[in-house]
C-alpha cells in the first residue's frame, strides 16, 4: 500500500463516520454515537460550550430520531496528517444558519473515532461564493 492509498482510505473512514454523526438516526443512538467517539472526546461547540463524551451524549440522545432534518453538508475535505490520524474540515447549514467545521479523526483498536470537533458560526445561510474568505480575489 502506498502513502496516497493509506491517505484515501483513511480520510474515506473519517468521513464516513463524520456523516453518520450527522445522521439524526445515529445521534439518537447512544450505542451508536458512543462507538464513533473516542474516549478522549472534546468538542467546541458553535454555542460557545465545551463538550466531553458524556455530555455530548447526553445532548444527542435528547432529540429523537423522527426530529430535525440532517444538515446539510458542503465542502467537506479531508488530510491525512500523520497515521492514524486525519483532519476533516466542511461547512453544514440546517435551519438557515451555516456553520464551519473542523473534526480530528484518530484510528483505534476499535476503528476510526472522532477525537475532537469544533464548530464555528458562519452567519445565515447564504449562496456560495458571498463569503469574501470563498470568493478568490481578481488578479490586478
Amino acid at each position: 500500500m502506498n502513502g496516497s492509498d493509506e491517505e484515501e482510505r483513511s480520510v474515506r473512514a473519517a468521513v464516513e463516520g463524520e456523516l453518520r454523526l450527522l445522521d439524526p438516526g445515529v445521534r439518537a443512538s447512544p450505542g451508536e454515537v458512543t462507538a464513533l467517539l473516542d474516549p478522549g472526546f472534546t468538542e467546541f461547540g458553535a454555542s460557545g460550550r465545551r463538550y466531553d463524551r458524556t455530555s455530548i451524549l447526553a445532548v444527542t440522545s435528547a432529540v429523537d430520531d423522527s426530529g430535525p432534518e440532517p444538515s446539510a453538508v458542503t465542502g467537506m475535505a479531508g488530510v491525512l496528517l500523520a497515521p492514524g490520524l486525519v483532519h476533516l474540515t466542511y461547512t453544514s447549514e440546517r435551519n438557515g444558519r451555516r456553520f464551519r467545521r473542523s473534526s480530528l479523526w484518530r484510528r483505534s483498536d476499535s476503528g476510526w473515532r472522532m477525537y475532537f470537533h469544533q464548530g464555528t458560526p458562519a452567519g445565515p445561510s447564504q449562496p456560495s461564493g458571498e463569503y469574501p474568505a470563498d470568493t478568490p480575489k481578481a488578479a490586478d
